[in-house]
């Protein structure tokens, strides 16, 4: 039926048989993976009353001192028909000491104390259960807490110093807590870093595989020192106004049976998956079971006694790309596709337990500061909980220390293309922050080579001298390793990170002592001693510009810059290009540089009416400029500067 409307203005045309006002639709459903969360963390608050008291789960699994001094073990060991307690406090008498099996596969032993009322076991004894070390806990009495400095505030901008404890040093040995304490934190406080990230304090059996092969996820490395020297290293940082980040490794384990957690029980299902999901085919190790609850307490208290009991500000979790897929990322060429990143390759479980670590994390801290190694680039990785992400509050930028190395690789210096260096320096998912770095341990690493070396190669070992003329490659490779690491720093992301000795072109990769180079540590060690104002050696030239970057990054803070005006400025053929892409600032009043001196009209407004615009600006508008300097394109400074006022348009201004 077709209508005349008279008067639409006064006419209303109302159903009888509807409602007024329509009721909102319903809210879509939340994704399937905060669904997931959601549901995860319900039950888990449901069954254990809270987070915080799930996570504290150390404070009854392992060994735990009595207020009689008694002793009480716990463990989870489902699948073992028997659980005995052997050490020194036994003369390992395997037998002597057996647990009893409680329900849902724990275990229990109790030691009343000694006649004296002093505990059974005395501080610092050797223990083994059955075989193998104790799960949750290795020394049996509480050490010292070393927390009389209270945690800095969390920075505003990240600068990061990436650090190995045992390598810390020029001498051919493993160094220590207390050497890194009182060495290595003052160098990192004066060098202008404001983060220290700690590798491969977790213990681990084997110290070459760099700290990633855990064999106890509760204890410090003893290699390095004691718990109360690392508790010391810790607190010193704080003094020092250091936030201390731990390497935590919770993508997977290793396959140790001896020393660690594989095979726990008895069998290999204890922590892991069974069959071939269980195993990482590129490393060796075992691979978590991120469904089961107890591994859920396992790994989540874990994050908790690293905080709590040592007075960590946060972590950098390792191998994060190898969790979020089934696929591990293995022989997988990342191109952005959404595909990549959503189907039945994702590992939910693993996503699942990601956001469950970042979400309990900065609930309890939050301050907190998480960080991922994901060369995938999953959207939402870095993106809050509770709006769908993953919930860290960065992700390593790791295209751009490859992207330098290929360049150093295959390109002669004239044929660097200027446009790829800076697409692939801000490639990086908006809204999401990323720490950026030039080279990290990985470049490090033996069958590599740092950005010094594939600069200035062998003649780092006899030209390195200030008190001779520089050689054209070691004149080159000073000049490129400043540009190269402030490019990286000024515009590769919202952190920095190094690591330790590339400030300063540390010559030498590294190689940890192994069968392959008959157990030495020649390479297993940073030399700080090049620096000694004795040796007359340039790599302080390099240590110097490393410091003041840093110092000038605080002073004006570019990385956590957010670039709030989205203002884009620029001067061609004597016309100024003024660019203003923010979504609803208009501005007044907004000063930039200008070429030549003299009056300024608008010559082109995207903004006008016959562009479809609002018209909102009188073309007949005059600008002045004023002999006032001002900091205009590639940061040259300008005699003359004018104001603009303008709308979400572009302008093109020319002189009259």
């Amino acid at each position: 039926t077709t209508h005349t409307l008279t008067n639409p203005v006064s006419l209303s045309l109302v159903s009888p048989s509807l409602p007024l006002s329509l009721p909102s639709p319903p809210p879509p459903p939340p994704p399937r993976r905060y669904q997931l969360f959601t549901e995860r963390l319900s039950k888990l608050e449901e069954a254990e009353g809270s987070f915080d008291d799930f996570t504290r789960s150390y404070m009854f699994y392992g060994v735990q001192r009595q207020a009689n001094n008694s002793l009480m073990f716990r463990e989870w060991a489902p699948g073992a028909q028997a659980l005995f307690l052997t050490g020194d406090f036994n003369d390992w008498n395997s037998t002597s000491h057996p647990y009893t099996k409680k329900e849902y596969g724990k275990w229990e032993l109790y030691l009343p104390p000694k006649s004296n009322k002093s505990p059974a076991i005395e501080h610092e004894t050797k223990l083994k259960q059955v075989t193998r070390l104790e799960v949750w806990v290795l020394l049996v009495t509480r050490q010292k807490v070393w927390h009389q400095h209270t945690r800095p505030k969390r920075p505003r901008s990240l600068r990061i110093y990436e650090a190995h404890v045992g390598i810390a040093s020029p001498a051919e040995e493993i160094a220590t807590y207390t050497n890194f304490t009182l060495n290595v934190l003052p160098k990192i406080k004066d060098l202008g870093y404001n983060c220290v990230q700690l590798m491969a304090i977790m213990e681990h059996a084997y110290y070459g595989s760099f700290g990633y092969q855990v064999t106890n996820f509760f204890a410090a490395s003893s290699r390095f020192g004691t718990p109360e020297d690392l508790k010391r290293l810790v607190d010193t940082a704080h003094s020092l106004g250091i936030t201390v980040l731990l390497d935590v490794v919770h993508s997977h384990a290793s396959s140790n049976t001896a020393d660690g957690l594989n095979k726990f029980d008895g069998t290999e299902s204890c922590f892991f998956h069974s069959g071939a999901r269980g195993q990482h085919p590129q490393w060796g190790s075992r691979l978590f079971n991120y469904q089961s609850w107890e591994v859920l307490r396992f790994l989540l208290s874990n994050l908790r006694w690293w905080m709590e009991e040592y007075r960590f500000d946060g972590f950098r979790f390792d191998g994060v790309s190898s969790m979020l897929y089934h696929h591990h990322g293995i022989a997988m060429s990342f191109s952005g596709g959404y595909s990549e990143y959503f189907g039945m390759q994702v590992d939910e479980d693993s996503i699942i337990h990601l956001m469950l670590s970042n979400h309990i994390l900065h609930a309890l801290y939050p301050d907190c500061i998480t960080i991922a190694e994901d060369v995938s680039g999953m959207p939402g990785l870095c993106k809050s909980v509770k709006n769908g992400g993953l919930g860290f509050d960065y992700r390593l930028n790791m295209a751009v220390p490859d992207k330098w190395i290929q360049i150093l690789k295959e390109l002669k210096d004239e044929e660097w293309d200027m446009g790829n260096i800076v697409y692939t320096l801000t490639n990086r998912r908006k809204g999401e922050a990323c720490i950026c770095y030039a080279e990290s341990h990985d470049q490090a690493l033996v069958g590599d080579k740092s950005l010094a070396f594939w600069l200035m190669d062998k003649e780092m070992y006899t030209n390195m001298s200030s008190l001779i003329p520089m050689t054209p490659v070691i004149d080159r490779g000073i000049q490129l390793h400043k540009m190269i690491r402030l490019l990286t720093h000024a515009l590769g992301g919202e952190g920095y990170l190094n690591f330790m000795g590339n400030e300063f072109g540390h010559p030498e990769w590294l190689d940890f002592p192994r069968k392959g180079n008959g157990e030495s540590y020649k390479y297993a060690r940073r030399q700080y001693n090049l620096l000694d104002p004795d040796n007359n050696l340039r790599y302080t030239q390099l240590y110097a510009f490393d410091r003041d970057m840093n110092l000038t990054e605080d002073k004006y803070g570019w990385l956590a810059s957010q670039k709030k005006d989205k203002v884009i400025v620029f001067e061609r053929a004597n016309v100024m290009f003024v660019f203003n892409f923010h979504p609803s600032n208009s501005y007044s009043d907004y000063r930039i540089a200008a070429g030549p001196s003299g009056k300024y009209r608008i010559k082109l407004d995207s903004d006008a009416e016959q562009y479809g615009g609002h018209g909102r600006l009188d073309t007949d508008t005059e600008f002045f400029t004023e002999q006032e300097p001002f900091k205009g394109v590639n940061d040259q400074w300008q005699p003359h500067s004018l104001k603009v006022g303008y709308g979400t348009a572009v302008w093109v201004l020319g002189p009259r």
